[in-house]
């Protein structure tokens, strides 16, 4: 019995400890597995972290590729700008140096227009055309087109004044850099001295350029010299004023002007300019004037006292401008210098007649009564009619109807019914001063009849 206990006990013990081996092996199975587990999700996380890693490396070289890429592209920008800008100043160069050759060649074709405007308008209208025409020539961009001008039809002589380019349309700089320790476009600026000889030059080549198409545009019977004053336009440091610095002053005659060979590279402007007796700025970078050669108020067309070139206009009488009386007298000197023997009426009595002559030819000779009309417009066909009844009331041989102006078809035909009338009009009387009293005189009509030129009364 007891000892069956024993077993029994012993049986059971065994039992417990192979359960309790089991447990202990299952727990360590457990552990074993959870291990396994363990190092397969590590392993796995592990592979993700590298994974995340490989990309983001990737990602950064990818990166660091396109940052190089765009760093090489910019410098290649700024490169390639650099190279442009430096064209572009060099193109800039040419384009002024080359002011010269590049000047409009088919401005003679304009001559018969001017001329045209001078017979049909006169002077004003000719130095208004010329002005116009010299401005609306092509020229490099930012040069100013200011021009005024006016014409002295008797000394033909052009006055024009001319607007020049300030310093500013000069490249400051030789060309453009790239530096790359700043990622950055520089300027490399021009020497003082290089810009201050360089605009010299231009102004020379610009006045040359304008003095060229002047004589070019204008018939050489109306234009034989060009006065020139050319100016900038820019402020008065002093006052703050606007003010027009003469930098270039010149009176070129068209012989001389057209001996140059102003497409010769070799030509030097600034000596060309000397050639031609200019009065040049020695500091124009500065604006530093000079005196004018010739002075000129363009505005009024009014010259300056004092000034050569006005000697003939002011000399020269214009037959409008005369006092009748003096008008008068004129026409009875000229009378007696053809052969007669004339004298003035009295104002207040003379029943239209201006004067009185006698021609003591025994033949044709007799009393002659003249009418002197100082007139802008047409003499009307009552004036003629008038002095038909003062040769009646006078039992005068003759008649004559001098004026300033001119006659309609009307009073010619009435005269050539009448052979003792004769008519003399303003291109006539010019005429016969000029043979007969050697007295050259201007006839300033506002308008032209058909058929006359400008130039048959100046």
């Amino acid at each position: 019995m007891r000892e069956a206990e024993r077993r029994q006990r012993a049986a059971e013990q065994d039992e417990r400890r192979r359960q309790h081996d089991d447990e202990v092996a299952e727990r360590r199975r457990v552990r074993e597995a959870e291990k396994v587990h363990t190092r397969a999700e590590e392993d796995r996380r592990l592979a993700v972290v590298r994974e995340v890693k490989r990309i983001e490396r990737e990602q950064d070289r990818r990166t660091a590729e396109a940052n190089q890429r765009r760093q090489r592209e910019a410098v290649r920008r700024r490169q390639s700008e650099a190279e442009r800008r430096s064209t572009e100043v060099e193109a800039r160069v040419a384009e002024l140096e080359g002011l010269l050759w590049s000047r409009p060649r088919d401005l003679r074709s304009h001559r018969a227009r001017v001329e045209e405007t001078f017979d049909r308008s006169g002077a004003l209208a000719v130095a208004d055309l010329v002005a116009r025409m010299l401005s609306a020539t092509s020229r490099p961009d930012g040069f100013p087109r200011g021009c005024t001008a006016g014409y002295a039809p008797e000394a033909r002589e052009l006055l024009v004044s001319y607007e020049l380019p300030r310093q500013d349309i000069l490249p400051i700089a030789v060309g453009y850099r790239y530096v790359k320790s700043r990622d950055a476009t520089d300027p490399v600026p021009r020497k003082e001295a290089e810009l201050k000889a360089m605009y010299r030059r231009l102004l020379a080549r610009t006045v040359l350029r304008a003095l060229a198409g002047l004589f070019d545009v204008t018939p050489p019977a109306l234009v034989e010299s060009v006065a020139m004053n050319a100016y900038v336009a820019a402020k008065d440091r002093s006052t703050g004023k606007p003010v027009d610095f003469v930098l270039v002053s010149v009176n070129a005659t068209r012989e001389p002007f057209e001996d140059l060979v102003l497409d010769e590279h070799e030509l030097d402007p600034v000596l060309c300019l000397q050639r031609l007796n200019a009065i040049v700025s020695s500091h124009p970078y500065d604006l530093e004037p000079v005196p004018p050669v010739i002075q000129f108020d363009l505005a009024k067309f009014k010259l300056v006292e004092g000034m050569d070139v006005a000697a003939g206009l002011d000399s020269r009488l214009d037959l409008l401008e005369m006092d009748p009386k003096k008008f008068e007298n004129l026409v009875r000197e000229l009378f007696i210098a053809i052969g007669m023997k004339a004298w003035v009426t009295q104002a207040s009595r003379d029943d239209g007649i201006d004067a009185v002559a006698t021609n003591e030819d025994p033949v044709v000779g007799g009393l002659c009564v003249i009418q002197a009309k100082r007139y802008r417009n047409i003499v009307g066909l009552e004036s003629v009619h008038a002095l038909a009844g003062a040769m009646n009331d006078k039992a005068a041989a003759k008649g004559v109807l001098v004026t300033t102006s001119w006659f309609g078809k009307a009073s010619r035909d009435f005269v050539a019914r009448n052979g003792r009338m004769e008519l003399i009009d303003g291109r006539a009387l010019k005429a016969l001063l000029l043979e007969h009293l050697h007295l050259d005189v201007l006839i300033g009509l506002d308008k032209l009849p058909r058929g006359w030129k400008r130039r048959d009364i100046t």
